[in-house]
Formats: C-alpha cells, sequence, structure tokens
C-alpha cells in the first residue's frame, strides 16, 4: 500500500514539473533569431540589431556565481581575444538582475555584457526558460547567430569547461580556416 501511495506521488509530481517546466520552442538552425531588448550589468541597453554584421554568441545560463555559470563565463572571458579575431561578440543572459550581473562581472572581470531578462521573456522566446513555479531560471544553452541574424548553430548540452573552444572550431569551421 505504501509503494502505491509513493508511486502516486511521484506520478502527480512528475505530472506537476511537465506543466510547470515547459518552455517554448527552441528556435532551430536556419530561422531568424528572436528580438531582445535587455540592460546590461551597466544598465546599457542592447539588442540583436546591434550585432548585424558580425556573429553573436548569445549564452543563456541558470545564475550567476554558481560553480557551472562561473566557469562557462570566464572560459569566455578567456577566449574572448580568439572569439573577437573570428569576428564574434558574447552576450550572457539570465534572469538575474542587472545589480547581480554586476557584481558577477566585477568579481571575475567579464568584460563582455550580461544581460537581465527580469521577466524571463527573452528566455521564453529563446524556448530555454524552466518555470519552477516559486522560481525561474534559463536552461543553459547557447545560439550562435550569424551577421544576418539567423541561427547557425543551437548548442543544448553545454559542457562548460569546453564550450568556448567548441564554439571557436565551429567559428573557424564557418570562416573556412
Amino acid at each position: 500500500m505504501k509503494w502505491l501511495m509513493l508511486l502516486g506521488l511521484l506520478g502527480a509530481l512528475a505530472l506537476w514539473l511537465s506543466r510547470v517546466a515547459q518552455a517554448g520552442e527552441v528556435p532551430q538552425a536556419g530561422q531568424a533569431a528572436p528580438d531582445f531588448v535587455l540592460p546590461d550589468q551597466n544598465g546599457q541597453a542592447h539588442s540583436l540589431k546591434e550585432y548585424a554584421g558580425k556573429y553573436l554568441v548569445l549564452y543563456f545560463y541558470p545564475k550567476d556565481d554558481t560553480p557551472g555559470c562561473t566557469q562557462e563565463a570566464c572560459a569566455f572571458r578567456d577566449d574572448l581575444h580568439q572569439l573577437t579575431d573570428l569576428g564574434a561578440q558574447v552576450v550572457g543572459i539570465s534572469v538575474d538582475d542587472s545589480s547581480s550581473h554586476a557584481e558577477f562581472a566585477k568579481k571575475y572581470h567579464l568584460p563582455f555584457p550580461l544581460l537581465a531578462d527580469n521577466t524571463a521573456a527573452i528566455a521564453a522566446s529563446y524556448g530555454v526558460l524552466l518555470n519552477l513555479g516559486i522560481m525561474k531560471v534559463a536552461r543553459r544553452y547557447t545560439f550562435l547567430i550569424d551577421p544576418q541574424g539567423r541561427i547557425s548553430k543551437v548548442y543544448d548540452k553545454v559542457e562548460t569547461s569546453r564550450h568556448s573552444r567548441e564554439i571557436i572550431e565551429d567559428l573557424k569551421r564557418l570562416a573556412g580556416k
């Protein structure tokens, strides 16, 4: 009898999580990247249009100053020169606010914009929002957006320790280097 109750409880929990945690459709390679206008860690607004003519590494991450997010951000920081040499800009997005981003960027000397998606609307438009009812976070995804504003590649299985290098290799392939 206890097993049946436990199975029923687990089933109800799974049903609740499936309803609460669903994100929208993740845009795929070849599609236009959803537009955004969001403030960075300094309160300056950034939009997709300002990156026209260059590649954009738009990475979503769950939370400032957590182990995986820090490793990923610092790798982008360390590889930024190579990324910019390949014609790419790096922008991070999470649902944390601008002041949290400012502390995170200052602590780790992050030289690229961290955008505050306070309403989680942009994470939802990219299909990466994880809504747990009492808490919303962006799932760890990266979109490589081409100079025309179309998605070149979607990275949904991100290994934070080597993700930046993976993007560098993809940019080299795209540039024929």
